[in-house]
C-alpha cells in the first residue's frame, strides 16, 4: 500500500513538472521527497519485520491531516451573497508586470462580483516580492481598471507580504468590526484568510471562492494544509 502510495506521490510530482513547465518549483519538490520517503519507510518496515507496526504508525498524522482538509474544504464553501461594503482581493505573485494565474483567477472572481454590486468598494492587496516589477496592488489595479472597474472604487495595500499582513494592513482602510467585507483568494486558501480575518477583528469576513488550476489543486491542498498548522501553533 505504501509503495503504491509513493508511486502516486511520484507521479504527481511528475504532472507538476509538465504542469509548472519546471522541475524545482518550490512545493513541487515535497512530492518527490514523499514518494521517496514513503517507498523508503515501506521497506524499512518490511526488513525490519515491523510492517503493521509501522502502518499503525501513521494513523494519527493520517487523522490529523484528514481533519486539516475537512476544514480547508468547508472554508471553500460560500455563506451566501449580499452587497458587502469592501471586497478585499488577496495578492499572489506577479511576473514582472504580468498577473500569473492564481491571481488573474481571483482578479476574474472579484470583477464578476463588482461589477453586479457597484456600491462595493475593492481593497487590492499585496506589496513587491521577488520577480515582481511593481507591487501586486498595483498590478492588480492596472488590471481592474483596464475591466472597467472605476479608480475611485479601488483602494490599494502595497506593504504586505503575508496573508496575515494582507488583512491587517487592509484594516486600516476599513471600519471592519462593523463592515460587511468579502474576501477573495483561491479557494483553497479561504479557510486560512477567513479565520485570519477573525482573529483580527473582522466582524463579518464572507469567503469569495475563485477556482484554481486543475492540475495544481491537490498540491495546493497539501500546501496549505502546512499553512494551517503554523497558524494553528503561531497565531
Amino acid at each position: 500500500m505504501l509503495t503504491l502510495l509513493g508511486a502516486a506521490c511520484l507521479l504527481y510530482y511528475a504532472v507538476l513538472c509538465v504542469a509548472l513547465k519546471k522541475w524545482d518549483s518550490t512545493f513541487s519538490r515535497f512530492w518527490l521527497a514523499a514518494g521517496l520517503g514513503l517507498w523508503l519507510y515501506d521497506y524499512a518496515a518490511v526488513r525490519l519485520g515491523m510492517e503493521a507496526a509501522a502502518r499503525k504508525a501513521l494513523l494519527l498524522p493520517v487523522a490529523v491531516f484528514v481533519v486539516t482538509e475537512l476544514r480547508i474544504v468547508m472554508g471553500m464553501v460560500p455563506r451566501g451573497q449580499k452587497e458587502y461594503d469592501y471586497l478585499i482581493i488577496l495578492g499572489a505573485h506577479v511576473e514582472g508586470r504580468k498577473i500569473t494565474d492564481s491571481l488573474y483567477r481571483r482578479l476574474n472572481k472579484a470583477l464578476i462580483y463588482l461589477k453586479a454590486h457597484p456600491g462595493t468598494r475593492a481593497v487590492v492587496s499585496g506589496g513587491q516580492g521577488t520577480g515582481e516589477d511593481v507591487t501586486e496592488a498595483q498590478a492588480m489595479e492596472d488590471y481592474l481598471i483596464a475591466q472597467g472597474i472605476a479608480s475611485y472604487r479601488i483602494i490599494k495595500e502595497e506593504a504586505s507580504t503575508t496573508t496575515q499582513e494582507n488583512l491587517k494592513f487592509s484594516k486600516r482602510y476599513m471600519n471592519c468590526g462593523e463592515a460587511d467585507v468579502g474576501i477573495v483568494s483561491n479557494n483553497f486558501h479561504l479557510y486560512r484568510a477567513c479565520a485570519y480575518a477573525r482573529r483580527l477583528g473582522y466582524g463579518h469576513p464572507y469567503p469569495l471562492a475563485a477556482s484554481c488550476h486543475p492540475a495544481l489543486l491537490v498540491n495546493y491542498m497539501v500546501r496549505e494544509c502546512f499553512a494551517v498548522w503554523k497558524m494553528w501553533l503561531f497565531f
